[in-house]
């Protein structure tokens, strides 16, 4: 039988670290008791498991990155709000084969004999009296209020307006492959800054391990030096190594803090608070022939596709210049009614008729068709410049692909190798078969490969969405492989 009392008191803090259970406890049974501490302590376990589990952060993935760099970056906003504007150009283009229709209320008072003339003729008052010399030259003051409706279509214009449409829809098309490949330049930059904070956080790890060691180091070489198994030169010579440490962390943490700032401004988000990212590791990505990585990139570039559509439409553009020599045709009405009053009755008239015009001096027409073809000449020569350019991307894409496989590889195998030497450097160094001199070595010798090792991982990554922009097939979906 329990005969007492228990107190339970649970206060977690941070899951990992804080939790405290204080009890008082008078039992006669000592199984009992033993349940109890068993039970209490399973409660404590619970407990902080829960709160582990309620504060875990979700990490931010690459794709979660990239969507938001989408939504939020200044130059995907600039280059939809072109394309929206292409777009509206587009549609004012077509407005020109729609009939131009127009109303007016005009309200008029005056004494010009004309206008007193006219305007009692378009109200049908106009009597027998009117017809006096007299007042025909001075008449009195008089009123008409206007109502005026009119219409003018042109009909044709040797189909100069169906060739600024078509290079207006070019346009269009051109401002949407623009966009397109700005959302691929934003996907690089995310990919690139993303990899760049996965690296300071790796140069973080390294730095902080090697600052530990280090300081391990110099406190076993004190006692080496206590023991008269080492000189006070070798203590030295440690104590320069914990600096060196130091300030190589100072230099991880300053590199963090910039990888932040680049993200940040790659995902178009001043104000985005430093979580945890979902790391990426080694990856064994497709390779390919030159040959067929250029076919691709010529087929897939939007920025090469809105070159050669902003190519169509001004070549559409010039001929729509030449075509502003030939005849027009348009068709125009007028409809009026004419009152004393504003709400009065009073008389109508209406006109309608078709026009033929030809520029007999078209001189300013013939310099605007100089004007367009030197335009057209240079789209020309930049689509050929830029083909180039391209062509030179995806080569040194495809090279520089090769070179991070390749330094991967290298770097894996100097990372077991820089490990294994360190391990027996300490050793002999325990034995007091080697120098510190040696062993600061070999640690220098294995902090550089991890160093070099994960530089390659990223440098792998980032070649590989470099090649894969180089194509013009860096999507978000493309991107996510690399993760």
């Amino acid at each position: 039988m329990i005969t007492g009392e228990i107190f339970l008191a649970i206060s977690v803090t941070n899951p990992l670290v804080d939790g405290f259970v204080y009890m008082n406890a008078r039992n006669e049974d000592s199984t009992t008791m033993r349940m109890f501490f068993s039970t209490a302590w399973w409660l404590v376990l619970l407990s902080c498991l829960g709160g582990l589990g309620a504060n875990a952060q979700e990490p931010l993935t690459l794709r979660r990155a990239i969507e938001q760099a989408l939504g939020a970056s200044p130059d995907a906003k600039l280059a939809n709000a072109s394309s929206g504007e292409a777009k509206a150009d587009a549609k004012l283009a077509r407005t020109q084969l729609l009939p131009q229709i127009s109303f007016t209320e005009d309200i008029s008072r005056g004494d010009d004999p004309v206008y007193v003339f006219g305007a009692k003729l378009r109200q049908q008052r106009f009597a027998q009296a009117d017809f006096d010399v007299n007042a025909l030259n001075r008449p009195l003051p008089s009123g008409n209020f206007a109502t005026r409706v009119s219409g003018s279509w042109l009909a044709f214009d040797s189909f100069k307006t169906q060739r600024m449409i078509h290079s207006a829809d070019l346009m269009r098309k051109s401002a949407d492959s623009s966009a397109k490949a700005v959302d691929q330049r934003i996907v690089l930059d995310v990919v690139q800054a993303y990899q760049s904070v996965l690296y300071a956080e790796r140069q973080i790890a390294i730095a902080q391990h090697e600052q530990e060691t280090a300081e391990a180091l110099l406190s076993s070489v004190d006692d080496h030096v206590k023991a008269g198994l080492a000189v006070e030169s070798d203590s030295m010579s440690a104590q320069v190594n914990v600096a060196a440490r130091k300030q190589e962390m100072i230099t991880a943490q300053g590199g963090l803090e910039l990888a932040w700032a680049q993200l940040r401004v790659a995902m178009g988000t001043p104000n985005l608070q430093e979580t945890r990212l979902e790391a990426i590791e080694v990856h064994q990505f497709p390779q390919a022939v030159l040959n067929d990585e250029l076919e691709i990139a010529f087929k897939s570039r939007s920025d090469l596709a809105a070159l050669g559509q902003a190519q169509s439409a001004q070549a559409a553009t010039a001929s729509a210049a030449k075509l502003d020599f030939g005849p027009r045709v348009s068709a125009y009405g007028n409809w009026e009614q004419d009152r004393p009053t504003f709400a009065g009755s009073g008389g109508n008239n209406w006109v309608a008729g078709v026009q033929v015009g030809i520029d007999l001096t078209p001189f300013g027409k013939r310099a605007q068709i100089a004007k367009e073809a030197a335009a057209k000449a240079r789209v020309d020569a930049q689509l050929s410049a830029y083909q180039q350019q391209v062509r030179l991307q995806v080569t040194q894409s495809h090279i520089q692909r090769q070179t991070a496989q390749q330094s991967l590889e290298t770097a894996s195998t100097a990372l077991d190798q820089s490990a294994e030497s360190l391990r027996i450097l300490k050793n002999r160094y325990g034995a007091g078969l080697a120098t510190i001199t040696d062993l600061l070595r070999a640690e220098d010798a294995e902090r550089q490969s991890q160093t070099n090792y994960w530089q390659a991982v990223y440098g792998d990554a980032v070649a590989y969405a470099q090649l894969l922009f180089a194509q013009g097939t860096l999507t978000p979906d493309a991107a996510e492989g690399l993760q």
